[in-house]
């Protein structure tokens, strides 16, 4: 170690030896044990008596009193003064039930503060903490009935602490931002006269992205990204930079989008409306018929989308819809050229072993209200793989070309899989018959994609899915090029949505600097910290739209109490298992609506009943009903359609009591 010699000391006799001191969060609670994690990922437990009030998300001082657990010293810094919950009241007693499923159940409110009714979503403010003599609340603000889904959005976002609002400075800097004019900035190159357009949603407004094709002599196609200056009119240091650097990324939710800049900039000034002039980066890429690309050109530029296409229509052309074809007749020839050029590039990609995990979404209808009336999986067709793989190709042209030329770049960065995920992985594949060879230590991202091609199209495959992308590590972001494992890319960074991405935005930055002769501004520490900041964004961005997804999926099951569905167990645990219905909500099926005994195997993750010897296994279809829904912790509990008749158990298996109990 940088030449020293570290030599521990020994304590004297007689002399205590002093435990170690450690910083660390609280991840999680289980049995009355708290879990926490160090910054190096290390994970110890420490007991809800030790633990000095601490909640999940505070941040505590711990002393180290075995190999893995800890008693805490004392909390740093509180997760949790407010908290979001709903309204609860009984023969003159008040209680909040948090939408936060991580805090305790049911915390008592305070007699006074802001007028509040059962039912209503409340922020309570903390009075006193579990180690002062039991957590108690106080009622600050009063957001609405949890009855309606506009005030129940409201809630979680103010849970999950996401920014709503712009601040005065911020939005008159987007106010005075001027529609692009090629006489303010001749320097760029003007192509506004190619055949470029976009293709998004039929929802999306903000528009980063336009792509353009031209065929070149010797079978090479020039692909165009053109991507939405947005260093143009965000300048580092400035109040909209600040503001996009606190929100790191736009947040997508049913209904409600939180963008990451002021609207008059992501919907108007930036976006890539067609038929209006637009300040934008363009990444030309000449590429062969293999799908290599083997010329690089980046460029300052004007550009003019001719359209904006919708994937839906774009993918009713390609299926040969007679309509769409006439409709799209002046833009036919570029996309069937641009569909067999992803496909070459796509081919490339899973020779180099790239992994495809194919992941389906929930789409939600709403009514006027803001209701959920339904739900579906949303499709990839061949439009959304294109755009999918020519944003992937402009990406990693770039980071290489920023890499070459050393600029301070915000690489994306995807590290090996966790060896011991990935073992599980292999016991599971083992245990269902699938050649897994190659899987465990060392895997590369080809053996991971070899084994879902042999699983593609069968009953295992969703879970096998599902259990590879939970061995995989969490794509993040990093002043260094790292690589990315499930690209199997060894250079890659986000360029083509600066609209809605604080790391694209300092890519775009970079590149923008270097094409003017100038130098980028953010380097060093500050790159690095712009790293942790805009991981930690994307990673809150995440977790506040799968709740709002859960959200969505127990008020659209509420009105479906009692229906049958089909199902395919997606996870099990030792209290029962997961269901993942066909209509794309989950629910929970709990052993104790069993009719058996069951003993859970952790090493197959499986439940087996021990009277019937009825084996329920990731990946099992089953029909369920609806039993209830709770609208408070977004949780769907299902039952069995039907019930298998059980003989009696034997009286020593009785008195074993072994395993779960119902």
């Amino acid at each position: 170690m940088n030449g020293r010699r570290y030599v521990r000391r020994m304590p004297k006799k007689g002399e205590k030896r002093a435990r170690e001191v450690l910083h660390l969060r609280v991840t999680g609670a289980r049995r009355g044990l708290l879990q926490l994690e160090a910054e190096d990922g290390s994970v110890f437990s420490c007991g809800q008596e030790s633990a000095c009030g601490a909640l999940w998300g505070d941040e505590v001082e711990a002393e180290r009193i075995g190999s893995a657990r800890v008693r805490v010293r004392k909390v740093l810094t509180r997760a949790h003064a407010q908290i979001v919950g709903v309204l609860h009241e009984r023969q003159g007693e008040r209680w909040i039930v948090p939408l936060e499923r991580r805090l305790p159940r049911s915390i008592p409110v305070r007699p006074g503060g802001e007028a509040a009714q059962a039912g209503d979503i409340v922020h309570a403010q903390v009075v006193r903490w579990d180690d002062e003599g039991g957590l108690l609340v106080r009622i600050a603000d009063n957001v609405g009935s949890f009855g309606k889904a506009s005030a129940a959005l409201d809630a979680l976002i103010a849970e999950c602490r996401l920014r709503t609002a712009f601040d005065a400075e911020a939005l008159a800097e987007a106010d005075a931002c001027r529609p692009a004019d090629p006489t303010d900035d001749p320097s760029r190159t003007d192509l506004r006269g190619l055949l470029s357009f976009t293709i998004d949603g039929r929802d999306a407004k903000d528009f980063d992205d336009a792509v353009s094709l031209q065929r070149l002599d010797g079978g090479l196609m020039r692909l165009g990204v053109h991507i939405a200056d947005v260093g143009h009119y965000v300048p580092q240091g400035s109040a909209l930079d600040q503001e996009a650097y606190l929100r790191g990324t736009s947040v997508y939710f049913p209904g409600r989008v939180l963008p990451m800049l002021p609207e008059p900039l992501s919907n108007g000034v930036c976006s890539l409306r067609p038929d209006e002039d637009k300040y934008t980066l363009s990444a030309m890429l000449d590429i062969d018929e293999h799908g290599a690309v083997v010329r690089t050109k980046l460029l300052r530029t004007i550009t003019r989308s001719k359209a904006r296409l919708v994937y839906d229509d774009v993918n009713a052309l390609f299926d040969g819809d007679a309509a769409q074809r006439e409709r799209l007749s002046a833009f036919e020839e570029t996309l069937q050229a641009m569909r067999a050029l992803s496909h070459a590039i796509r081919r490339r990609r899973a020779h180099q072993g790239a992994i495809d995990f194919d992941t389906d979404e929930p789409v939600f209808e709403l009514d006027a209200d803001g209701e959920p009336v339904a739900i579906a999986k949303r499709a990839r067709g061949d439009a959304e793989r294109m755009i999918e793989d020519f944003m992937l190709t402009a990406n990693e042209a770039v980071a290489r070309y920023g890499k070459a030329r050393g600029l301070p770049l915000l690489y994306r960065v995807h590290e090996e899989p966790d060896p011991q995920k990935l073992d599980a992985l292999k016991d599971f594949l083992d245990g269902i018959g699938v050649d897994a060879r190659g899987i465990r230590h060392g895997a590369k991202p080809g053996d991971i994609r070899a084994v879902l091609e042999r699983t593609r199209g069968t009953e295992a495959f969703s879970v096998v899915s599902m259990l590879a992308l939970r061995s995989m590590q969490k794509a993040r972001y990093d002043a260094q090029p790292l690589g990315h494992y499930g690209l199997a890319m060894a250079d890659y960074c986000h360029f083509t949505s600066p609209i809605r991405r604080y790391p694209d935005l300092v890519v775009s930055r970079a590149l923008s600097a270097v094409l003017t002769g100038g130098q980028a501004r953010l380097r060093g520490d500050a790159l690095a910290e712009a790293a942790l900041r805009s991981s930690d964004c994307e990673r809150m961005a995440a977790d506040a739209e799968r709740m709002a997804d859960k959200l969505m999926m127990a008020r659209y099951m509420r009105a479906h109490v009692g229906e049958a569905f089909d199902g395919v167990i997606s996870g099990v645990s030792e209290w029962g298992v997961y269901v993942a219905l066909s209509n794309g909500a989950e629910g929970f099926l709990h052993v104790r609506t069993l009719d058996d005994w069951f003993d859970f195997h952790e090493r197959s993750m499986t439940l087996r009943g021990q009277r019937t010897g009825r084996v329920f296994a990731l990946g099992r279809p089953l029909c369920v009903r609806v039993a209830s829904v709770e609208l408070e912790t977004s949780s769907i509990d299902l039952a069995l359609c039907e019930q298998e008749p059980a003989p009696a158990a034997p009286r020593q298996e009785r008195r074993r009591m072994r395993g779960v109990r119902r």
